[in-house]
């Protein structure tokens, strides 16, 4: 028997909790406000058929996540939206921030996310955006802590050079050095 009382409740209980970071989680993912918006509510969906699964109220918002996660991957599988891009040649890079002190603005960053495969996205995402732990990342994704903090490393540093690159094009065209 689940910790609650009706399944209506639960879930309306859940989604009043977890609704906003369970579509940024989405929208970090897909890259798109619509796709963001059919993740969440069929996360919803999915969660309600399954909540005889979820034993501890506690974990709600990481079960939701795993759901979500797994939503957004059977779609891009069937859908083949997954892009591949080798983050082997990506050195790790020492911060500096921009000129202005200002960093990318959300587009931007949305874009060089969008590059990255999702097994280097997601971490991303939950750790940066959803202030999940290493152990819990790793949980989620079912790997190794280690790889955990390889593929944020590596993820990090593919962005940095991606929002660097973008950085200094913009920096150039300001400057009438790019036509």
């Amino acid at each position: 028997m689940p910790w609650f009382g009706s399944s209506k409740s639960a879930i309306e209980a859940m989604v009043e909790a977890h609704y906003v970071a369970l579509y940024r989680f989405a929208y970090r993912l897909s890259g798109s406000a619509q796709l963001a918006e059919d993740l969440t509510q069929e996360t919803f969906c999915l969660a309600q058929k399954k909540l005889h699964q979820l034993r501890e109220e506690e974990r709600a918002k990481s079960w939701l996540f795993a759901i979500l996660r797994n939503v957004y991957l059977h779609q891009a599988r069937s859908s083949k939206l997954e892009k591949q891009v080798s983050l082997d040649g990506i050195p790790e890079i020492a911060d500096r921030s921009t000129e202005n002190g200002a960093g990318p603005d959300s587009a931007q960053l949305q874009k060089a996310l969008n590059e990255l495969p999702e097994a280097f996205r997601t971490p991303l995402i939950l750790y940066y955006f959803e202030d999940f732990s290493y152990k819990e990342i790793a949980e989620q994704m079912n790997v190794p802590l280690g790889t955990v903090m390889s593929r944020l490393a590596r993820g990090k540093a593919f962005l940095r050079q991606r929002l660097t690159d973008q950085s200094d094009l913009i920096v150039k065209a300001n400057q009438g050095e790019v036509k």
